[in-house]
């Protein structure tokens, strides 16, 4: 199973109200564990950055200005992702951006349900707790002390760390249930159990051994487990 663990930063908050992406951010997972493949891009917003947004991430007007515009890398974009689910945090936010900057760029939309936000996961798990990216940091004691400012790449190899957690620990199935289905269509499945032979081995006890063995039960008494065990 792939999934694509995403972030994105941005001019500010609404995308009908004139706002871009500025950076996006990705990391591979395959059943669970981080392959190392990433995808990274700034991207010009070509317009002027709020003060409000460069005190979040600090990507600024100059640092920006040399960067590609969206149209211009969506197509690696949308490649990196494929049809990989999406772990977002606050997916909603992230995904109206996504999704504005692709029909401006005459691509075709994200399905909404490609999206796990782990927000909506973070509140069902931990209703009435804190469910900021900082806050799930200090409940799995993941260290996000370089995280001075938001930034896509960084938070996202964060989350994925936090969506590992969400879902009960790194690894949950130990790699275990991969490894079966790489197998024969008779072991595709997390309950797997070896299955009887078709043909019982045979005895390997001699008549003899099997007389001593007998002879041998007899001494310890009628309450022996062994004759328990044979009734």
């Amino acid at each position: 199973m792939r999934e694509i663990v995403l972030d994105t930063e941005t001019t500010g908050f609404e995308p009908t109200e004139g706002d871009r992406i500025v950076e996006i951010g990705a990391v591979e997972l395959l059943n669970h564990v981080p392959t190392g493949r990433t995808y990274h891009q700034y991207i010009n917003p070509q317009r002027a950055m709020p003060a409000g947004a460069f005190a979040i991430h600090g990507l600024g007007d100059e640092f920006l200005a040399d960067k590609p515009l969206f149209a211009e890398i969506a197509q690696a974009f949308t490649d990196f992702v494929g049809d990989a689910k999406m772990v977002i945090h606050n997916a909603s936010f992230d995904m109206k951006f996504l999704n504005a900057e692709l029909g401006w760029a005459k691509r075709k939309l994200l399905p909404l349900d490609q999206a796990i936000d782990t927000l909506m996961i973070a509140r069902r798990k931990f209703p009435g707790s804190p469910a900021s990216l900082d806050a799930l940091c200090r409940r799995f004691s993941i260290d996000n002390s370089s995280r001075t400012l938001h930034g896509a790449l960084l938070d996202s190899e964060i989350l994925a760390e936090v969506y590992l957690e969400l879902i009960g620990g790194r690894q949950p199935d130990f790699g275990l249930g991969a490894a079966y289905k790489s197998g024969s269509s008779d072991t595709q499945n997390d309950q797997w159990r070896p299955r009887p032979r078709a043909t019982p081995l045979a005895a390997r006890l001699t008549q003899s051994e099997h007389a001593a063995h007998a002879e041998f039960i007899d001494t310890l008494g009628d309450d022996a487990v062994w004759k328990k065990l044979g009734a």
